[in-house]
C-alpha cells in the first residue's frame, strides 16, 4: 500500500515518529510516497529528515504556530493568536496545497503527525481516503485521561486543537507510557511509543554528565547560570539556535549542540541524568534507557506529558531547569521495566491498528458503492 505523511515541524518528536513509521511500514512491503511538513518561517526542517527518508517526496507549507513571549522561553496565546489570524490567507492557500498533493499522489492512506491543517482542510475540502491519526496528544481525548491541575481555559484550548488536528479521521492512534483500554466512542486506540530502532538498539551506560534539550532556546540562561555555579558539572544541551556553531561551547564544561539524532542519541545512552522541556518523546526515550528526567514545561500540553509521565516513574517536574532536583533525583532513582516491554509491542499493536482502520474504510466505502447504485 502507499502512504503519504502530512508531519506538524514544531520541535523533534513528530519527526522521530514519522521517521520510525516509515521504516515500519517499509519492513511491511508498505511505501511512503510523500512527507508533507507544516512549519513556520521560524523553523527549518532538520537534515536528519532528508536522511533518513531519502526515497520520500519531502514538501514543506505554512502552518499555525505557537509565539514565543520575547523571553523566548513559553508560548503567548496572545501573540498566537494574532500571529495566526494575519496568515489566514496564506493557511486557505495550505489547505488547498493539502488536497491537491494526496489527489496528485493518490495514496491509500494518509498518516497525520498531529498537524491541524489537515484537519481544517477537511472541513472544506473532504479527502477520500482514511486518514489516521497519531501522537501523544490523542489520549488527553480519552474518557479516563488523569490531568493536571491547570487552568480549564488551558485544558480547553489543547483540546478543541487536538480535536481540530483529527477533522474527519478515522482513527486516532494515542501513543501511551502505559497500556490501557481503547475509547472506541472517540475511535480511540491505545498504542506504545513509537520509539526509533536506534533507540531499542542502544545500549545504555550511566556517565557523570548531565544531557538535555531545549526546544526554546531562551531557557539557555538558566542553564547557563546553573553551571557557572557548578563549573564541575559536565552538561550537552541541545537546541534549535541557528546563529551560533553547530558544536558551541559556551565555556569549559557546557556545551550547546544544534539538534543531530545520531548525537542526540549517543549522548543520552551515556548521560547520569535527561533534562527537557518535556516533549513526549525524548521523555520516552530518556525512560527506555533508564535516564532519570527533569521536565521543565513549556506550554500546557507539555505540563499534561509531565503530570503522565511522573505516575510511570520518569523523573519529576519542574518551573525551571534547576539542576540540583535532577543531580538528587540520579541518586535515586529506579527504572520502569515495564515500559521497555510496552515500547516493545509498538509494531505489533500500530501496524495492526492501521491495516484494520484502512480494512474497515473501504469495506464502509463499498457498502456505501453498492447501496447507491445497484439497491436504490
Amino acid at each position: 500500500m502507499k502512504f503519504l505523511f502530512v508531519v506538524q515541524g514544531e520541535g523533534r518528536g513528530h519527526f522521530m515518529q514519522a521517521i520510525e513509521m516509515h521504516s515500519m511500514l517499509q519492513k511491511h512491503g508498505h511505501e511512503v510516497v510523500a512527507c508533507l511538513v507544516g512549519k513556520s518561517p521560524q523553523r527549518k526542517i532538520p537534515q536528519y529528515l532528508y536522511t533518513r527518508l531519502a526515497d520520500v517526496k519531502i514538501l514543506s507549507f505554512k502552518s499555525p504556530n505557537f509565539v514565543a513571549h520575547p523571553g523566548d522561553k513559553r508560548p503567548s496565546v496572545f501573540f498566537s493568536v494574532i500571529y495566526n489570524v494575519m496568515k489566514l490567507p496564506e493557511f486557505s492557500q495550505t489547505a488547498r496545497f493539502l488536497r491537491q498533493t494526496i489527489n496528485q499522489y493518490k495514496p491509500d492512506a494518509v498518516i497525520n503527525f498531529y498537524d491541524v491543517m489537515l484537519g481544517i482542510a477537511n472541513i472544506f475540502h473532504p479527502m477520500r481516503v482514511p486518514i489516521i491519526c497519531i501522537g501523544h496528544q490523542y489520549l488527553f481525548l480519552h474518557k479516563k485521561f488523569d490531568f493536571p491541575d491547570k487552568l480549564k481555559v488551558e485544558l480547553d484550548s489543547l483540546l478543541v486543537f487536538t480535536r481540530a488536528t483529527s477533522i474527519g479521521a478515522s482513527k486516532r492512534l494515542a501513543l501511551s507510557f502505559y497500556a490501557a483500554p481503547d475509547d472506541t466512542q472517540r475511535d480511540i486506540i491505545v498504542v506504545p511509543p513509537l520509539l526509533r530502532q536506534s533507540v531499542r538498539n542502544t545500549q545504555s551506560t550511566k556517565g557523570n554528565y548531565i544531557h538535555g534539550y531545549m526546544l526554546n532556546s531562551g531557557f539557555a540562561d538558566e542553564v547557563q547560570q546553573w553551571h557557572k555555579r557548578h563549573p564541575d558539572i559536565e552538561m550537552h544541551f541541545f537546541w534549535d539556535k541557528t546563529d551560533v556553531p553547530e558544536t558551541y561551547e559556551y565555556e569549559p564544561g557546557l556545551t550547546f549542540h544544534y539538534i543531530n539524532d545520531e548525537k542526540f542519541l549517543q549522548l543520552m545512552a551515556g548521560c547520569g541524568g535527561y533534562a527537557t522541556t518535556a516533549g513526549f518523546e525524548s521523555v520516552c526515550e530518556a525512560i527506555y534507557l533508564q535516564k532519570p528526567v527533569l521536565m521543565v514545561p513549556v506550554h500546557i500540553e507539555q505540563e499534561c506529558n509531565g503530570y503522565d509521565a511522573m505516575k510511570v516513574g520518569a523523573g519529576i517536574v519542574s518551573k525551571t531547569f534547576d539542576m540540583d532536583k535532577l543531580l538528587n533525583l540520579m541518586q535515586n532513582y529506579t527504572p520502569n521495566r515495564e515500559f521497555v516491554t510496552w515500547c516493545n509491542q509498538a509494531e505489533e499493536h500500530i501496524m495492526k491498528a492501521i491495516e484494520e482502520t484502512i480494512h474497515n474504510y473501504r469495506n464502509r466505502w463499498y457498502h456505501r458503492f453498492f447501496a447507491r447504485h445497484l439497491f436504490r
